[in-house]
């Protein structure tokens, strides 16, 4: 999908939905609709071929055999690390550790780099909107260490207060952790002014790129970051991959979090050499074939073109967040100048799990709950959500059934 005006973007987007094969089948007798992308993403058939392909013709563990099935193996598996570095713009091969995913990701920062970084009286800076993986690890961190975590504030709008950022960016903030994309809002924070002023403190700076990198290109070294994670699931590959791209001299300073084997140079009763990064922190069996798939993703994504595929899903924000503002007794959460196209929203009256349950039986997917957010939850004073989340096989045509079953079901609930 390159540039293209509405119409021929509209009919490649067509073009790509095809290629996934669940969403051409029926939930509840209805035409699935699938408004659930923040939760996990669709794969594309040459994802899922791809996962095939590795089990029926070259299943071996990697970085072990000499045999061509484990060299076949280890080069499909590091060539995803090319892949990766290539699709965040890292400098090198050396700065991607592979892992499950954001959370693995982000744990890995925190206990590698932050906990033997941290003392008494120091502190942690997240913000409002930040999903519980980019939370909980520096709780963790900072009971073990005596150090504080921060919280700068959010508005209405669902939009972060970058002067407050800033301001809390005092010289106890040893690091500073903040969402690029938020999994509930959908707003999209201003990485770049945040990494210069973290940089201008010496403070480094962790993006959870989890809800970013579906969405848009990412360029961690225009970004300006220290560290960088994603998942593999919500990029249109499989479960239980991601990645933490980090700079190199952050990677060579971290002790490893976990023991075993591949992570190693040498093991003696004496004592353990261990391997340079980013092995080092890639201890025992990887998910292998995940990763033939996410490389699968990476090439797909390549070929769709990010350009193309963030102006269609503009297009569907502003079409789904029109069609919302105009339901009676609905409240949108979120109303920030820069979003993706994730829309959280309540109608008065109906509590969120009902709707999603009936509307599930109209054959539509969307997530009722906290959305692992609960802080910002309690800041817009609300147990749970209604979200809808779309991506580039998304259309135009489900939008307009996603309302009119939502008038539906608001009747049934009267």
């Amino acid at each position: 999908m390159n540039a293209a005006p509405a119409a021929t973007r509209k009919a490649a987007a067509t073009r790509l939905r095809a290629d996934f094969p669940l969403l051409a089948r029926n939930v509840h007798g209805k035409p699935l609709i699938y408004f659930d992308s923040a939760n996990t993403a669709q794969k594309p058939a040459q994802v899922i071929e791809a996962v095939d392909r590795f089990y029926r013709e070259f299943n071996a563990n990697v970085a072990r055999a000499v045999h061509q099935l484990g060299a076949e193996a280890t080069s499909a598996y590091e060539g995803v690390r090319d892949k990766l570095a290539r699709f965040v713009n890292a400098g090198s091969r050396e700065e991607i550790v592979l892992t499950s995913g954001t959370t693995q990701a982000i744990n890995l920062v925190a206990w590698s780099h932050a906990l033997p970084n941290l003392k008494a009286g120091d502190s942690i800076l997240v913000t409002t909107m930040e999903h519980h993986a980019n939370i909980v690890p520096w709780q963790l961190a900072c009971e073990r260490s005596g150090a504080q975590l921060k919280v700068a504030p959010i508005d209405e709008r669902g939009e972060l207060i970058v002067e407050r950022f800033i301001e809390a960016l005092t010289p106890d903030v040893k690091l500073a952790a903040v969402t690029h994309v938020s999994n509930v809002l959908g707003t999209i924070n201003p990485i770049a002014e945040l990494a210069r002023a973290t940089r201008k403190r010496g403070i480094p700076l962790l993006v959870d790129g989890s809800q970013a990198a579906p969405h848009f290109k990412v360029d961690v070294r225009a970004l300006g970051c220290d560290f960088y994670a994603l998942t593999g699931h919500k990029l249109f590959g499989p479960t239980g991959t991601g990645a933490l791209w980090a700079r190199k001299e952050l990677l060579r300073a971290m002790p490893p979090m976990f023991g075993g084997g591949e992570m190693i140079r040498e093991v003696r009763f004496s004592g353990t050499t261990f391997a340079d990064p980013p092995h080092r922190f890639e201890a025992g069996t990887p998910n292998i074939a995940g990763f033939v798939g996410l490389g699968a993703a990476l090439d797909y994504l390549e070929v769709a073109g990010h350009e193309s595929v963030t102006q269609h899903e503009q297009a569907l924000l502003a079409h789904l967040q029109d069609s919302l503002r105009a339901v009676p007794g609905l409240r949108i959460f979120g109303q920030a100048a820069h979003k993706v196209p994730v829309v959280s929203f309540l109608i008065e009256g109906a509590h969120a799990h009902d709707l999603a349950t009936l509307l599930d039986h109209e054959g539509i997917a969307l997530r009722s709950g906290h959305h692992c957010a609960h802080p910002l939850m309690q800041f817009y004073g609300v147990p749970a959500t209604l979200r809808a989340s779309l991506a580039f096989y998304n259309t135009h045509e489900e939008i307009e059934h996603f309302v009119a079953a939502l008038a539906k079901v608001r009747r049934l609930l009267a």
